[in-house]
Parts: structure tokens; C-alpha cells; sequence
């Protein structure tokens, strides 16, 4: 079985922004941090190179394959910010339409800059992602 890929690091979170040139995308990510660490309850931890991850829950596939994963997250990317939002976004039509300028995927949000979204919908929609994590993997 290969081992995986995205884990909890020894890397430090402040070192990781401070490396962020982009003044706004840096200021949106300690803004991140903030809110998603109310909404979690935890500190943010490094996953891998480059994601800022939150919480953490054990999953296993029917295949065998097993892991860790932190229940919500995000990455400052070059195009974006991605936020891992592990519930998945397929049940929040309504409130995507009313969240401003973004791209989805299956359970990834990518935004250009928090001053694009509304921030109350988008804490509705990480607080709804993090609540079904915790009703799915009970002992996160």
C-alpha cells in the first residue's frame, strides 16, 4: 500500500504565510486561520508542503486504503485559494449562489480573494462541511 502523500508536518504555519508575497493573499489566509479555527475549535497545522489544515479525522475505503486527513483546510495556490472543505459542496447550491465570485470542485472551493465572497456564507458553508465530518467520523 503506497504511503500517503498529505500529512501533518513539524512545519510551521507562520513560516509558511511569511513565505506568501502577495500582501492580499496573505492577509486573506491569516483571516482564514482565524475563522476556521473558531469554527474547528484546533490550531492550524501544516499538511504537507503547503496546505494549512484543520482537525483531523481517520477514514478508510472499502478498498483497504486508510489515512489521516484534516477536516477543513485551505492552500494559497498561484491561481487561487483552495479551500478543502471535506463534506463536499454538491448539497449547498443555495448557498454558493448567494456566495460571490468562486469555482468549485467535488470538495474544494477556489477563490482569487476573500473581498470577492460574502464571509457569512462562506462561514455557513465551512461550519456545515466541519459538522458532517463530525457526524461521519464521530471520533475526530
Amino acid at each position: 500500500m503506497a504511503e500517503q502523500k498529505t500529512k501533518p508536518t513539524e512545519q510551521s504555519v507562520e513560516s509558511f504565510l511569511d513565505k506568501i508575497t502577495d500582501e492580499t493573499v496573505r492577509d486573506d489566509c491569516s483571516v482564514l486561520i482565524r475563522l476556521m479555527k473558531k469554527i474547528t475549535g484546533t490550531p492550524p497545522k501544516m499538511w504537507g508542503p503547503s496546505i494549512v489544515g484543520f482537525g483531523k479525522y481517520h477514514y478508510k475505503y472499502d478498498s483497504g486504503h486508510e489515512g489521516d486527513s484534516c477536516i477543513t483546510g485551505f492552500s494559497p495556490r498561484k491561481q487561487n485559494i483552495t479551500l478543502y472543505l471535506m463534506g463536499g459542496l454538491a448539497d449547498h447550491t443555495d448557498l454558493l449562489k448567494k456566495l460571490g465570485k468562486h469555482k468549485t470542485g467535488k470538495g474544494c472551493l477556489y477563490l482569487k480573494k476573500l473581498d470577492d465572497v460574502d464571509m457569512d456564507i462562506l462561514e455557513k458553508l465551512i461550519k456545515q462541511s466541519v459538522e458532517f465530518m463530525k457526524k461521519k467520523y464521530p471520533s475526530t
